[in-house]
């Protein structure tokens, strides 16, 4: 860090003695100066991106601009204008060696058909890679005009400005993650999940909305800890929160609460909803094939779902969801089941008897 600080003043003192030479060029100085000021305000990763990319913006008008960042597993990509073509995606592919497209997260853009990057247009895309002890990034852009040697300094200065502010809110952001996030599978620890549904259920209380949890467990677990051993036990854990963090939706809550225990919380979703969305994740991880040490690896999960009533008690709805997992474990395993369901006598057109039914 103290080695990019350095850098960073020998760029910002070697541009001012230039730039002071001609007063018409003081404009974009006072510019970058107040837009470097404020990139360094900001207190988030997307802030700093953002400040970023209205500073360029400003000084060289691009057609095209884009941040891609290594987020652990995943390359975190924001674009600017928010739209995106193949082409951009394959680049992207190239130059971080992915292979599986699934791990590029497109944060801000409208994926179309075409977008604003061509094939044509690749040859003139200039690329600035940052790369210090925690940060892993790139800076794609197609400028307008051509650079000129004043242009391509101030561009310097502001990647140098990116790295020093990434550098230091990814160290933050790593910091304040250790206390609330389960190692193993990138989830909310269950501590922190309390303070999570504790939110989401004054906010859901305040305006009169839905709420569910659900909770599953893998079934078997132990057998698959016995014969293939605990690391074979981590990657099947790892994958199964992999698989339920890429099938939710934004704003939902996922939290490993036990050894081999998941719950989540779904804002403004009744229980119907919930058990569709449980029933979809149970198929997606019954579904999963998993090699370890060349030997396949099936798993399965037994949910259950509950939905906020009107007491609007925090342990009562992880109560209610946990005794629906018991009863899906007792029913079988890999199935869903809900709360407070009752069985009502229903006729079967097909059998031509009357048999249960179950009422939500």
């Amino acid at each position: 860090m103290k080695r990019t600080l350095h850098r960073l003043s020998a760029s910002m003192a070697s541009v001012f003695s230039f730039v002071f030479k001609d007063t018409k060029k003081q404009s974009d100085l006072e510019k970058l100066t107040r837009h470097i000021m404020e990139l360094n305000k900001k207190q988030s990763v997307g802030q700093i991106v953002d400040a970023a990319s209205v500073c360029l913006k400003d000084i060289l008008d691009y057609r095209f601009l884009a941040f891609v960042i290594q987020n652990r597993n995943k390359v975190d990509v924001r674009t600017y204008p928010g739209t995106c073509s193949q082409v951009f995606e394959k680049l992207i592919m190239k130059d971080f060696v992915i292979e599986d497209r699934k791990k590029l997260v497109w944060l801000n853009h409208c994926f179309v058909q075409g977008g604003v990057v061509q094939e044509s247009d690749v040859k003139d895309m200039i690329s600035f890679e940052m790369k210090e002890d925690n940060l892993h990034a790139r800076m794609y852009m197609l400028p307008r005009h051509s650079l000129s040697s004043r242009h391509t300094d101030m561009v310097n200065m502001i990647v140098q400005a990116c790295i020093v502010a990434l550098c230091r809110q990814i160290k933050m952001e790593t910091l304040q993650n250790a206390a609330i996030i389960d190692p193993l599978t990138g989830c909310y620890n269950r501590r922190e999940f309390a303070c999570q549904l504790k939110r989401h259920i004054a906010r859901a209380v305040r305006h009169k909305t839905r709420l569910s949890v659900f909770m599953f467990d893998l079934d078997h677990f132990k057998n698959i800890n016995d014969t293939y051993g605990h690391i074979a036990g981590d990657k099947v854990l790892q994958t199964v929160a992999s698989v339920v963090q890429q099938n939710m939706r934004t704003g939902d809550v996922l939290a490993r609460y036990g050894g081999e225990e998941f719950i989540a919380v779904l804002p403004e979703t009744g229980k119907e909803k919930a058990m569709e969305l449980a029933d979809r994740l149970r198929m997606q991880i019954a579904g999963q094939t998993i090699m370890h040490d060349s030997k396949i690896i099936r798993i399965s999960a037994s949910f259950g779902v509950a939905e906020l009533d009107r007491c609007a008690d925090m342990n009562k709805i992880i109560q209610d969801a946990d005794a629906m997992m018991y009863r899906a474990k007792l029913n079988g395993r890999n199935t869903v089941m809900p709360g407070l369901i009752k069985l009502v006598r229903g006729f079967d057109r097909s059998a031509g008897t009357h048999a249960p039914a179950v009422i939500l």
